[in-house]
């Protein structure tokens, strides 16, 4: 396996070896949790115990057996007929978001459109309240975070930390409720998930799914549908391919998570020896560069929408696969209709564009000042 040892992890960036890696269970996912105990440890002196909770008790960063007991009850919610439901849903909000914007004659996509897009998608979905979806953006934005345990300081876990409290308890409130009164939402759905041998999840698992669907799901969703709409506009042959034929849309979507993934990368540790790797060595696997890897993908560089690469890594692989992979791609399918059908024309108001700071594992735009 060739490998390359930078910062103290061996880096990967071939599309075999990134993949190899996400099927081996011998590689944990565990890492985050463990580092994020670790760096609390050093730069707090009081408890931070529900952060770390959700970090272990997180689907992204949990090993089996508790990741396959995890994902046996979530699975009964997220299934593929459930996502293709939401469609008409997730319709109506991109319509009314290109509406209120054809009225300026421009906007900025990400503000305007790609980041309220999956935030009132996910809303919905849970059918929160008001007093809850008000604050749901911001806490989102805190708790993200803790996705890059290392970059944070004392203060940044003190604060990250009220806001998890915060909006623990502000679900509390909502799962007692649905616990009383279930409706057709996700978290009704996740309360009434059960397996074969009578399982299911407690308030905590589910409060901590409920908002782990916000911190994987938002910014990344964002960010594919940003991401995908300035591949097009900076390739005029396919925006215009796109906009003679609509039913590329999913196309798209499929070469953008490819060709400008969204999640750059992700982390594992190993367990076991493997090659010069060694056991507790940190990986580092560059899902960015191995769906732009040649042995896969001919001409990698150039944004094709006919394409259709269905081997990309962008959702991750195996047992730690994307949950919400398709109501990502179906949000950034809608969103790109959407955009394509009622706007007569989009034009880049800007040849400069600035890129979001806030994470290393994230590739998002800040910005992307657009004419209808």
């Amino acid at each position: 396996m060739p490998v390359h040892k930078t910062l103290g992890m061996w880096v990967l960036t071939r599309h075999a070896d990134v993949r190899a890696v996400m099927l081996d269970r011998s590689f944990s996912a565990g890492l985050i949790p463990r580092l994020i105990g670790e760096q609390a440890d050093r730069v707090t002196q009081g408890d931070v115990g529900r952060i770390e909770r959700l970090a272990r008790k997180s689907l992204v960063f949990t090993d089996n057996p508790d990741h396959a007991r995890l994902r046996a009850l979530v699975n009964r919610v997220f299934t593929a007929n459930a996502v293709a439901a939401f469609r008409p849903a997730i319709a109506a909000i991109a319509e009314e978001l290109v509406e209120n914007a054809r009225g300026r004659g421009e906007m900025d996509a990400i503000a305007d459109f790609a980041g309220p897009l999956p935030l009132r998608v996910m809303c919905d979905w849970l059918a929160l309240p008001d007093r809850v979806r008000s604050q749901v953006g911001q806490w989102t934005h805190e708790i993200r975070f803790l996705l890059e345990p290392g970059l944070m300081t004392g203060d940044d876990f003190t604060r990250v930390q009220a806001v998890v409290e915060e909006f623990a308890q502000a679900l509390a409130g909502v799962i007692l409720q649905r616990r009383a009164h279930p409706g057709g939402d996700l978290i009704s759905g996740l309360l009434a998930a059960e397996t074969s041998g009578g399982d299911r999840l407690s308030d905590e698992e589910a409060t901590f799914v409920c908002i782990t669907c916000f911190v994987a799901g938002n910014e990344t969703t964002k960010s594919l549908v940003g991401n995908g709409l300035l591949a097009l506009l900076l390739n005029p042959a396919q925006d215009a391919r796109l906009r003679a034929r609509p039913d590329l849309a999913r196309c798209a979507v499929t070469e953008t998570l490819r060709y400008d993934s969204p999640l750059q990368f992700t982390k594992r540790v190993a367990t076991r020896d493997v090659d010069e790797i060694r056991a507790g060595d940190q990986v580092l696997l560059c899902m960015g560069a191995a769906n732009r890897d040649p042995e896969v993908f001919a001409d990698p560089d150039r944004f094709d929408i006919t394409r259709n690469p269905r081997e990309h890594l962008a959702f991750g692989h195996g047992m730690h696969g994307c949950l919400g992979g398709a109501l990502a791609e179906l949000q950034a399918e809608v969103a790109f209709e959407t955009l394509y059908r009622r706007a007569n024309g989009l034009r880049l108001l800007s040849d400069q564009h600035e890129w979001q700071e806030h994470s290393l594992i994230v590739r998002g735009l800040k910005h992307l000042a657009v004419a209808l």
